[in-house]
């Protein structure tokens, strides 16, 4: 087995790739030249690292990332700056899941997309309070990451769905995140059990790296989440 990290010198994707390490797993990942890694991922032989803007690639570079890779595993996200928010590429999440979606063909692969409890999965019939939509909407309107977010869980759903052949996938919604440096106890819930606009919980980086980690080791954890958004709160 062989997991692609996208997103991996991220505050969560660090954190992905050394339970992926525990786990005794070969790990791809693919970081900007200007990138800064931890001596414990960049030496450990198991973690294969690749270089360059994965918005510049090209097709063969593309095809060359994904190559023998059977889980991919996105902790991309904005930088938490007026440029990273605002400035170009306003659809970071969105636009690498189109392009894997449409590069990974007759190869059978799983996607786990890091996503959020401020998206809220309509098909699975859930519904926000009128303060939470008005909120939502104001976020959607002038906030591009969270309609970037929006975009990529909605394009796994509405546009890849359960029919695709190619792809399961699953999009694990973390609420507030949270740094904390030991795993502890974490409930993963089908749907929000708690308002993320007016009672939001917190979530540990390094639980959700642990919950990823699990659905790409267990198969009994992938089955049930398949196809799905679960929630993840700390305990």
């Amino acid at each position: 087995m062989r997991v692609l990290v996208l997103g991996a010198s991220g505050a969560t994707g660090k954190q992905v790739v050394r339970q992926l390490i525990k786990r005794q797993i070969n790990t791809r990942i693919l970081i900007r030249n200007s990138a800064t890694l931890s001596k414990d991922i960049k030496e450990h032989p198991l973690v294969e690292i690749k270089k360059g803007n994965i918005n510049d690639l090209n097709d063969s570079e593309m095809n060359n990332l994904l190559l023998n890779c059977n889980v991919i595993i996105s902790c991309l996200g904005h930088n938490p700056t007026l440029k990273g928010m605002f400035g170009k590429p306003r659809y970071l999440v969105f636009d690498v899941i189109k392009r894997i979606s449409e590069t990974v063909k007759d190869t059978k692969v799983k996607l786990i997309l890091m996503s959020t409890t401020g998206y809220t999965n309509t098909l699975s019939s859930e519904r926000n309070s009128i303060g939470e939509k008005l909120i939502l909407s104001l976020l959607y309107l002038f906030l591009p990451p969270h309609r970037d977010n929006v975009k990529a869980a909605n394009y796994l759903i509405e546009n890849i769905g359960k029919e695709d052949g190619d792809i399961d996938w699953i999009a694990v919604r973390p609420d507030t995140l949270v740094n904390i440096d030991e795993e502890s106890s974490y409930e993963v819930c089908e749907f929000p059990i708690r308002s993320p606009i007016f009672n939001a919980g917190k979530t540990s980086r390094i639980n959700v790296s642990h919950f990823m980690a699990e659905l790409v080791s267990d198969d009994i954890i992938w089955e049930k989440w398949a196809f799905k958004t679960p929630v993840i709160y700390n305990k």
